[in-house]
């Protein structure tokens, strides 16, 4: 057996996908943790960072933060494609084809950031000068600050796309090896910094060594799974298929936050900014839901791409037992954030954020539960190469949330707009379900599952009872806590026992048994 036929038996041996149970929830917990352990630690390092740095400093370093977090926005949806194509060709087996995308799109997203860095150095002095109000101590310290932020932008957009290759060969674990380390690192070296006396500079060069060695990592594992990447094979007649999906992702990417932005300019139009406040807080509370679906998205979109290109009707699965776990997963926290919002607000915020914001609390968390499912859809529409068609409803929700706030707002305040939220998540959610339903040609009861009915009707039932009891409850005690909680416990246990079979079984305990003994 020659090279190449040893390296594409290792090709096909580490990008070989089974579709099962275990294969979701293992990958879809190895994002979650990749998300959350992040997120802890700078809930732990940022109150030290600002201490040490103090508040003008610490400001400058946050806008660091976004451009290393969030510039792959700017990326022109070009790492998702490669997710996308890599794995349609793996799942046709057209290995040798990798190559070709891979370093296509990496060539791409190194010349897309020279460009984008070369647009930062050159406007860095106005930013500095005229845009940031920088105090004057500090404005040499901000523009070398920025112009070591320039030499982050092609790291991050490159890192985009060998991160890519990996999960589209639904190796997260790999992913989130790279991950989580990195992510730590960019709340725990300002520390270092500060600790060795470096300023503001010195820091972020630190942070940026560290994203440079996350894209050298990435890199060595796509070897490791794919060892063709070693030979440079880019092919400009894959570009219009890179910039055509890769468009259409930017477009739903940008059009996200602008809900979000616009929501509360809006509020604060029409209200006041002091009561954007009572807004604001519970939504950024709430929105932390999102880590559960998304983490899930990471792995369907990979998984459909490659299911897709072989046999449309084996992405049958990827539907109902996704939802059969987000059932199973999302019932409890809408029980617990509806029935005990005004608690929730009362002890971490204090009396005014319960009075002002309960009722909002609890329509938000109704909100994230509808647009968890939509996760759904969404990932296998983008899979199936229409990203266009998410891109398109977007477009058109736009308007119409707008729309909606406009009426609301003046008559119901900051109810308004969460249920102008409510009403477009529905919509959504019904118009995604309705596109992948003609998209796979599957019926409502293949998509979800023969076990659907049984499902719905036991998170509905539950979730009535619990909010009935919740009505007759004037100020919870302890004792109306322990008997909501047996609620949950057993909605959970009836839901393992009577909705999920075999299969969810053993996937539970295996995925448990995996990670346990990875722990030890």
């Amino acid at each position: 057996m020659d090279k190449d036929t040893r390296e594409m038996e290792i090709v096909k041996k580490n990008t070989r996908l089974q579709i099962s149970g275990n294969l979701l929830v293992r990958n879809t917990l190895f994002n979650l943790v990749g998300q959350v352990a992040p997120l802890l630690v700078g809930v732990i390092t940022i109150p030290f960072v600002v201490r040490g740095l103090g508040t003008e400093r610490f400001g400058l370093l946050s806008l660091a933060w976004v451009v290393l977090g969030y510039f792959t926005i700017f990326d022109l949806g070009l790492g998702r494609a490669t997710t996308k194509f890599v794995a349609e060709a793996l799942g046709k087996g057209e290995t040798d084809q990798v190559p070709h995308l891979v370093w296509t799109s990496v060539t791409i997203q190194a010349i897309l950031g020279i460009l984008g860095a070369t647009v930062l150095v050159g406007v860095t002095p106005f930013l500095v000068g005229r845009i940031l109000k920088i105090p004057p101590a500090l404005v040499n310290e901000a523009k070398v600050t920025f112009y070591l932020l320039s030499l982050s932008v092609p790291v991050v957009l490159v890192s985009t796309s060998f991160r890519g290759v990996l999960e589209a060969a639904q190796r997260f674990d790999l992913v989130n090896a790279v991950k989580i380390p990195i992510s730590g690192l960019t709340f725990l070296l300002p520390l270092v910094g500060l600790f060795l006396g470096f300023r503001l500079p010195g820091i972020v060069a630190l942070i940026l060594a560290a994203r440079m060695g996350a894209l050298m990592a990435f890199f060595a594992m796509d070897l490791r799974v794919i060892p063709h990447l070693k030979k440079y094979a880019n092919s400009f007649a894959l570009f219009p298929s890179l910039f055509s999906f890769g468009g259409w992702v930017t477009i739903s990417s940008i059009i996200g936050p602008i809900f979000t932005y616009l929501e509360r300019f809006l509020i604060a139009s029409f209200l006041s900014v002091g009561i954007l406040t009572f807004y604001a807080v519970p939504y950024d509370i709430i929105s932390r839901v999102v880590i559960i679906p998304t983490s899930m998205f990471m792995v369907l979109f990979p998984t459909f791409s490659h299911v897709v290109s072989v046999n449309y009707k084996a992405a049958r699965e990827l539907f109902a037992r996704p939802f059969t776990y987000l059932l199973f997963v999302m019932v409890p926290i809408l029980i617990v954030g509806v029935v005990f919002a005004d608690e929730i607000l009362k002890l971490w915020l204090g009396s005014e954020f319960s009075q002002k914001s309960t009722t909002v609390f609890q329509v938000l968390t109704i909100v994230f539960f509808f647009h968890a499912f939509a996760y759904l859809p969404f990932a296998a529409i983008q899979g199936a190469g229409r990203p266009d068609l998410k891109a398109k409803l977007d477009l058109l929700m736009l308007p119409i949330f707008v729309g909606l706030c406009w009426w609301l707002i003046p008559e119901l305040g900051l109810l308004g707009v969460a249920l102008a939220k409510l009403l477009v998540t529905l919509i959504d959610l019904l118009c995604l379900s309705w596109m992948a339903k003609r998209l796979f040609g599957f019926s409502i009861k293949e998509m979800l599952g023969e076990r659907v009915e049984k499902a719905l009707v036991m998170a509905i039932s539950f979730t009535l009872v619990a909010l009935s009891f919740r009505r007759i409850l004037l100020k919870p005690t302890m004792v109306d806590i322990i008997v909501i909680g047996a609620f949950v416990f057993a909605y959970l246990f009836m839901f393992v026992k009577t909705v999920m079979d075999d299969k969810d079984k053993a996937t539970i305990r295996n995925v448990l048994k995996s990670f346990l003994l990875r722990r030890t």
